[in-house]
């Protein structure tokens, strides 16, 4: 069976969504199967439902799409502050307020910091984690957008 924790090292952003959405088009083109009659079963691998592990790796593969796509977004919101973005602008970019980015991507900092304590490669260290708050700094007042 596959899961996330096992596909995530196996595929980067772009070949976990070329993956998706191969079996997901295939799952929605699929014709129904007929366990009574197996004339009703499509000869055609491509257009045969899906197995129970391809769906279940489609599933899994979401949530690693998710999960990178996710990583790479805090990745893109610490540039954006790098060249000067303001929280305002970062917040309507992601279409949320800036409060609301700020706190997540602290949030994504104190994971990372955790999962670097957990197995000491992975996230970002200490001095990591230092310059990713001095980056991200404090939320500006109305007074100084």
């Amino acid at each position: 069976m596959s899961t996330p924790d096992d596909l995530e090292g196996r595929f980067t952003l772009l070949t976990a969504v070329a993956r998706y959405d191969k079996l997901r088009a295939r799952d929605a083109l699929a014709s129904a199967v007929d366990d009574d009659d197996p004339q009703l079963t499509p000869p055609d691998p491509s257009t045969a439902p899906l197995t129970r592990d391809e769906a279940l790796e489609l599933l899994a593969l979401g949530e690693v799409i998710a999960r990178k796509a996710g990583y790479g977004r805090q990745l893109s919101v610490r540039s954006a502050r790098r060249v000067g973005a303001s929280w305002s602008q970062i917040g309507a970019a992601l279409g949320t307020s800036k409060q609301a980015a700020w706190e997540t991507h602290g949030r994504w900092i104190d994971d990372q910091a955790e999962q670097h304590r957990r197995n000491g490669y992975e996230g970002l260290d200490e001095n990591d984690v230092a310059a990713a708050r001095a980056v991200a700094g404090e939320p500006e007042s109305e007074e100084t957008e």
